[in-house]
């Protein structure tokens, strides 16, 4: 198949699918080995961007997707309805911060670094498909592992996970007394 053909094919499947499409899948599709999928992905998308175009090729893990540009949204949502806002409280992204840096994490473990009752955050945070449950850990009472989702790195404007912040060591320590001494006050009280 020619490039040209190939690109066309791969506009459509992800323009028919709509959510992201693993470039493995993508490569059987147009019959090539990924390496050569993922240069022909990347043309699309430096071509979208250079025209001006209302889409764009994102990013996401090893997959990737057909989306609107963000500065289209205000034309968008003229016809579209527009999407519930997120409501993110500093708990709930005190909560998605931890599962973000330590996944597979389970409740308790988010639990014992913030000090508090998660339940709430954890909650919210998969009604927002932000986090999901990745199974269940082999330990005592088999609790649930959570982890981020597709969503996740869309909302946040990230490829993958490598590519959050690293955390500063000092910082985690100052983090780590804060925790403990909002700990110490609340079993003072």
């Amino acid at each position: 198949m020619d490039r040209t053909k190939a690109e066309a094919v791969l506009e459509a499947v992800l323009f028919a699918m709509g959510d992201s499409v693993e470039v493995s899948r993508l490569a059987e599709v147009i019959e090539e080995d990924v390496g050569t999928t993922g240069e022909i992905l990347d043309a699309m998308a430096a071509r979208y961007a250079r025209e001006d175009r209302g889409i764009m090729l994102t990013r996401l893990d090893s997959a990737v997707q057909l989306c609107t540009k963000a500065e289209m949204y205000e034309y968008l949502i003229k016809v579209a309805k527009a999407p519930r806002k997120m409501a993110l409280t500093e708990t709930v992204l005190e909560t998605l911060s931890i599962i973000a840096y330590k996944q597979p994490v389970t409740r308790l473990e988010v639990e014992r670094i913030r000090g508090v009752s998660c339940d709430h955050a954890i909650n919210r945070l998969l009604e927002y498909d932000l986090i999901m449950e990745l199974g269940r850990l082999d330990a005592p009472g088999r609790p649930l592992l959570f982890g981020t989702t597709e969503q996740f790195l869309r909302s946040f404007g990230v490829s993958s996970l490598e590519e959050l912040p690293e955390l500063n060591p000092v910082q985690i320590e100052e983090f780590k007394q804060q925790a403990e001494a909002e700990v110490q006050l609340q079993l003072d009280v």
